[in-house]
């Protein structure tokens, strides 16, 4: 069992999409922090998040890796490289690379490594197969590397469940308050520790699937543009902003 953890990585893991009333975002780290304080001792689980939404690979190693691993943490989550196959270019070996020395830079400190690729959001945007070729190549050479002492992998990339539109946001982009709960689940399986009996999020268990959606004149106007804007401006959405939790802090059940 692990007393601390931290997070590092974009939007996946800050929780954008997991938007609650005050404007803050929660997600699937959140949920997991919950997950390991329910199966601990009361107040005894501390937690830390240092992803900022819209960072490519390289700035989450060089902004978040060193502050994450300084805070001694028993358990690092690392996801990373969303952003970088949503660009015009990529090597998907050279992010598999920088994402390896990562691992094994975490590694040397003795911390709990949690590996994790995002959810698969290719089937409901504009030039999905695109990304998605390049996304299940880059989980392939993930998967590659076969079982490292001191790492999990969790694979949420292949999980055929959240690509049901039903656990994304409108902007189809991030998952939404269902879909990270079910990524949080994934991941606490993954490390062997038991999933509440309820996140109090609704995951649609009486519904059939729904898993591809049409993208309106609105959906682009709204979402598409600006994005394209972002890119040809070299500007981010997480332009100007700090880790929503820089420090390890006590979880506190509700």
């Amino acid at each position: 069992m692990y007393s601390s953890y931290v997070a590092i990585g974009d939007s996946f893991t800050e929780g954008v999409g997991d938007d609650l009333p005050d404007g803050s975002a929660r997600g699937w780290a959140d949920f997991v922090a919950l997950g390991l304080a329910h199966a601990a001792e009361p107040d005894t689980v501390t937690y830390a998040n240092l992803a900022i939404r819209g960072k490519k690979l390289s700035p989450i190693i060089d902004e978040q890796l060193e502050p994450a691993l300084a805070l001694g943490a028993e358990l690092l989550s690392f996801n990373g490289g969303g952003n970088d196959i949503l660009r015009p270019r990529i090597s998907i070996t050279e992010v598999a690379d920088r994402l390896r020395n990562a691992v094994e830079r975490a590694r040397e400190t003795g911390i709990h490594v949690l590996m994790l690729s995002g959810a698969n959001p290719a089937r409901h945007l504009p030039m999905g197969p695109v990304f998605e070729r390049r996304g299940d190549a880059l989980a392939a050479e993930v998967r590659a590397w076969g079982d490292l002492e001191s790492v999990t992998f969790v694979d949420n990339w292949s999980d055929e469940t959240l690509t049901d539109i039903r656990y994304w946001s409108p902007d189809k982009l991030h998952l939404n308050a269902a879909g990270h709960a079910h990524a949080a689940a994934n991941v606490l399986r993954g490390l062997g520790v038991e999933v509440p009996p309820a996140w109090g999020v609704d995951e649609f268990a009486a519904e059939p699937p729904s898993r591809r959606s049409r993208n309106s004149a609105a959906y682009y106007r709204q979402f598409v543009v600006p994005w394209i804007g972002r890119r040809l401006t070299g500007r981010s959405s997480g332009d100007g902003r700090t880790a929503k939790r820089p420090t390890l802090q006590p979880v506190v059940l509700a």
